[in-house]
C-alpha cells in the first residue's frame, strides 16, 4: 500500500543520493537525517510494534524510538540520528529485534 506523504521533500541541496526502501529506490537530498527522508518519501510507518502496532518518526531527535529501522542488516538503527548516504539498504523493523547476548536462549 502506497501512502502519500504529509510532508514536504526537503529542499534541494545540490548533492542527491538514492538508497533502497522495501525494495524501492528512495532519491533524497544528501544531509538530511533517514527519517525525514523516509517521512518526506511517504509517511508510512517504518516499524512494527511486538504487537503489530504500526510506527514511525515522531521526536526527530533521537529520544522517543519510534524511527527504529534496519539499515544494511542491522537493526534497531535511529532513522532521525542517521544521515541518508548512497546505496544504504533500509527496511521496516518488524517486532522485536533478537538479542545476541551469551546469555539469550
Amino acid at each position: 500500500m502506497k501512502t502519500v506523504s504529509r510532508f514536504l521533500t526537503p529542499p534541494e541541496t545540490g548533492t542527491v543520493v538514492e538508497f533502497q526502501y522495501e525494495g524501492e529506490t528512495v532519491t533524497s537530498p544528501a544531509g538530511v537525517s533517514l527519517a525525514a527522508a523516509l517521512l518526506a518519501h511517504s509517511g508510512a510507518y517504518t516499524r512494527q510494534t511486538a504487537k503489530g502496532d504500526a510506527r514511525t518518526a515522531f521526536c526527530m531527535m533521537g529520544v522517543c524510538f519510534e524511527c527504529l529501522v534496519e539499515v544494511d542488516g542491522n537493526p534497531n538503527t535511529q532513522a532521525c540520528m542517521c544521515p541518508v548516504r548512497d546505496g544504504m539498504i533500509v527496511s521496516r523493523q518488524m517486532g522485536l529485534r533478537r538479542l545476541t547476548g551469551c546469555n539469550d536462549v
